[in-house]
């Protein structure tokens, strides 16, 4: 690659990381979202298939949530399957008063967070099980469209169902059935089936 396409791609990029966070929508303190993540059993459905992927359903879920990052995704073998993962929070993790003292960073399929001042604004526990990457697997292009608009600060609102993707190579992706795990493995892998941004 010559240094003039090296110089065009990095302001490409920092174009797109300044437009996505001078696009955040700003909330004032308090808790928008209060009420956990829902999951219930399944039983059994008929397995869903995406680009010849076999697609098992494993749970129910819905959710509504504070986006804390959005990522989209080009590149890795899980982007023509999920092409966005949002870090979501809900209850305290939802609250501007308690996110302007985290610094969080997305990237390679994880959410990460800091504290900015060096002291943790709630118990390391409480922020581990009320906020989580989850890589979403839209069931449509509408609700593709949808997720490609999701942004810092935007509330969510979907359900579908937390899956299992099977390639006929052997590949697989299975989401994490808590919220109580943390590192690889833990985030939430969700068929998209209705989504709504506010």
């Amino acid at each position: 690659m010559t240094n003039w396409a090296l110089l065009f791609s990095a302001l490409l990029f920092a174009g797109w990381v300044w437009f996505g966070e001078s696009a955040a929508i700003s909330h004032s303190p308090g808790v928008l979202v209060a009420h956990e993540p829902f999951q219930d059993a399944v039983g059994r459905l008929p397995k869903l298939a995406k680009k010849g992927y076999e697609i098992e359903p494993l749970a129910r879920f819905s959710i509504e949530a504070r986006v804390l990052r959005a990522e989209r995704y080009w590149f890795d073998r899980g982007a023509e399957l999920a092409p966005v993962d949002l870090a979501l929070g809900w209850g305290a993790m939802s609250d501007t008063a308690v996110l302007e003292k985290l610094k969080i960073t997305q990237g390679t399929r994880f959410y990460y967070w800091a504290p900015v001042d060096g002291t943790l604004p709630l118990p390391r526990g409480y922020i581990e099980t009320h906020s989580a990457n989850m890589h979403m697997v839209p069931a449509d292009e509408s609700v593709a469209r949808v997720l490609k608009d999701a942004r810092r600060g935007s509330i969510v609102k979907l359900s579908g169902y937390l899956i299992e993707i099977r390639g006929a190579d052997g590949y697989t992706w299975r989401s994490s059935l808590t919220r109580n795990d943390t590192g690889n493995g833990a985030c939430e892998l969700i068929w998209v089936e209705r989504i709504e941004l506010r």
